[in-house]
């Protein structure tokens, strides 16, 4: 089953001035990224913060999915 990001990813300007982050947390999704780009497993992440669950990790890796997707890219001139 596919994760729908926008169920579990939410922006409030007043939690950490308005950069995405978990439903019901104040874990930004780019440091979730961050510590799996380190080679944190899922299992670590869950371990050391035990309010997340799988699906919020798979929310942030298809959040990030998607924000990559639709990011434009321009060559600078010579």
């Amino acid at each position: 089953m596919k994760i729908k990001w926008q169920d579990r990813i939410v922006l409030d300007p007043e939690v950490l001035v308005g950069k995405p982050i978990i439903k019901g947390t104040r874990l930004a999704v780019e440091f979730i990224i961050e510590l799996l780009a380190q080679g944190w497993s899922r299992e670590d992440i869950m371990k050391n913060y035990p309010g997340l669950t799988n699906d919020d990790i798979q929310a942030c890796l298809a959040y990030a999915s998607d924000r990559l997707q639709t990011e434009k890219v321009f060559p600078l001139g010579a």
